[in-house]
């Protein structure tokens, strides 16, 4: 069989596409769609400055009742867990050994008296020496000094509160045998209004305050004392504010930290010593200070905290920013940005830096929130 024609037909079929191919126009390339990317406009604010450190709470005084005088309690005379007024009798102790050494000295007193009186007026008339008049003097001083420590152990038989607060459980009962200079205390009185907050901070962070103060970009929020409020373990505020009243003056060493004492009123007696707390330190106001959204800084793989800007040729530009802390959903930024930069917060994954790109309103944050406070 003859095959040829076949073959001719199946050569012929690629020859003629590839002709036809050859006689259309060239496409022209298509230019790269330029990304929209969202933008934030920094401007300057200032922001009210303040830390959360956690604290517990401890007794504005502190007074352990205990026994002047040896002696059995005869009687306890408040309820444990009570409100006791300075002052208050609180035990008994049995008085009638102390009664009769008060009686007797009132009796070697009177005795005294008499004799020095009765020598004063025969040593004006020479009938006694002078050192028996002196002897009799010296006597009658010493039984006013007898009487003096009588009367003050009759009334150390009454235990009184050193201190106005709330008394703890008694150690002691009734019929129970007290001695003076003992180590158990009777019971303890712990003044709760107002009471103290002691909270710790790192060192670091006290001495970068004192810069910024110095500095001016940081001034006081008051003119007194800084005010700090306080959060509870249940997450609840506490619903009057404090003041702070002493910082302390060496650093311990195992933590780098120093203690910050504050002082709360405590009307209610809500706190109690031991608690655990949050308390909110108001550092200052900063003057011009920039915030950045978050969504606006990354880092890189060094840790360093960057942002992409647009700049005025509307091309992506990198910026190495410093940070300071965050201040709800916003960063505050030392150094790095300015008021007036527009930085990409939207689509941050479809800009490279030195390429073109269309700028936006950004819709994935509030750029036009005002921060009145912030937190560390």
């Amino acid at each position: 069989m003859n095959f040829r024609p076949t073959r001719r037909l199946a050569c012929a079929v690629p020859l003629a596409a590839l002709i036809l191919s050859g006689c259309q126009e060239p496409r022209e390339p298509v230019a790269p769609k330029v990304p929209d990317v969202g933008v934030v406009t920094l401007h300057n604010e200032d922001v009210l400055l303040s830390s959360d450190l956690p604290g517990r709470t401890s007794a504005y005084r502190v007074a352990e009742v205990r026994p002047q005088v040896g002696g059995i309690i005869q009687k306890r005379l408040f309820s444990e867990g009570g409100q006791v007024k300075q002052g208050q009798q609180l035990y008994q102790i049995d008085p009638a050994s102390y009664q009769a050494a008060f009686e007797k000295a009132q009796a070697n007193l009177d005795t005294t008296r008499n004799l020095a009186e009765r020598y004063q007026r025969l040593v004006e008339s020479k009938a006694i020496s002078r050192q028996q008049f002196d002897d009799a003097e010296a006597n009658f001083k010493q039984a006013q000094a007898d009487l003096k420590m009588a009367r003050i152990n009759l009334d150390y038989t009454r235990v009184l509160a050193p201190i106005s607060g709330r008394i703890s459980r008694s150690n002691i009962t009734e019929g129970a045998l007290v001695t003076t200079g003992q180590t158990e205390a009777l019971a303890s009185i712990n003044q709760l209004d107002p009471i103290y907050v002691d909270v710790t901070q790192a060192s670091t962070e006290m001495l970068k305050l004192r810069r910024e103060m110095a500095s001016g970009r940081l001034t006081m929020a008051g003119p007194d004392q800084v005010q700090i409020q306080l959060t509870l373990e249940d997450g609840s505020a506490y619903a009057l504010p404090g003041a702070l009243k002493f910082s302390e003056v060496t650093v311990d060493p195992s933590t780098g930290a120093v203690t910050l004492r504050a002082a709360f009123p405590n009307p209610d007696g809500i706190l109690l010593p031991g608690m655990f707390v949050h308390a909110r330190l108001t550092e200052g106001m900063r003057q011009q200070a920039i915030l950045v959204p978050q969504q606006g800084v990354t880092r890189d793989l060094k840790g360093q905290a960057t942002a992409l800007v647009v700049n005025a040729e509307n091309k992506a530009e990198l910026r190495e920013v410093k940070t300071l802390r965050t201040l709800g959903n916003k960063w505050l930024v030392e150094s790095g940005l300015k008021a007036g930069d527009r930085v990409i917060t939207e689509g941050v994954q479809l800009a490279r830096p030195g390429m073109p790109i269309n700028p936006v309103p950004a819709t994935n944050t509030d750029a036009n929130s005002a921060v009145v406070s912030a937190t560390e």
